[in-house]
């Protein structure tokens, strides 16, 4: 094979191989932890402890919504804040809609919005108490408390077309072992733009009571 061949070959597997690596070290963050109470497929119903999170609110479409609220509270975890400390990132970075929307609604009413809650995960080894203040108001530190999830788990990109794919399925879930929803679903988003399609981690999330 001639080298003008082998050369295009040889830069795109670097590249890739390079993409790869890349997703590898960044996607190695905290994430909270979970007990897994049971199991179908991609389908996990999870008991979450206490976590302790940076949320913003913001009004717009899903997709403008969660760039917004991410851009705010990363520069608070970067140091805009009383102690210009820096916090540790980790994942997932989570988006959930702040309407009050029944829970028979189409999955298309539940993903459209105006106002949404963008969410960082502080890391574990920090108190309400011994976080950084945000110096942006728009930024908030928050307890949530322990929760039961029912969870699916998906790659590729989140679109709304993905995202609403795979609610209904965890609606369809719900719906056939008569389990209620307590919440508006929670989008978890565990990678970064520049990760490779199937190796990103994506979740949608609906609150059951326990």
């Amino acid at each position: 094979m001639k080298w003008y061949v082998i050369l295009p070959i040889s830069l795109g597997a670097i590249v890739f191989l390079a993409a790869v690596v890349w997703g590898l070290v960044v996607s190695n963050v905290e994430t909270p932890e979970y007990v897994l109470v049971d199991q179908q497929g991609q389908i996990e119903i999870r008991d979450y402890s206490e976590i302790i999170v940076a949320e913003a609110s913001i009004e717009g479409d899903r997709e403008e919504a969660i760039y917004a609220g991410f851009r705010l509270i990363a520069n608070y975890i970067f140091g805009n804040n009383l102690s210009t400390e820096k916090v540790a990132m980790t994942a997932p970075v989570t988006q959930q809609t702040n309407e009050t929307i029944a829970m028979t609604a189409p999955v298309s009413q539940q993903s459209n919005g105006r106002s949404w809650k963008v969410r960082f995960v502080m890391p574990s080894v920090y108190t309400i108490e011994t976080l950084p203040v945000p110096n942006n108001p728009e930024v908030k530190i928050i307890s949530t408390p322990p929760k039961r999830y029912i969870a699916i788990r998906f790659s590729g990109f989140a679109n709304n077309a993905s995202i609403q794919e795979n609610e209904a399925q965890l609606r369809e879930f719900l719906a056939e072992r008569s389990i209620n929803a307590v919440a508006n679903p929670v989008y978890a988003f565990y990678n970064d733009p520049w990760t490779l399609p199937f190796m990103r981690r994506n979740e949608v999330m609906i609150e059951i009571a326990q």
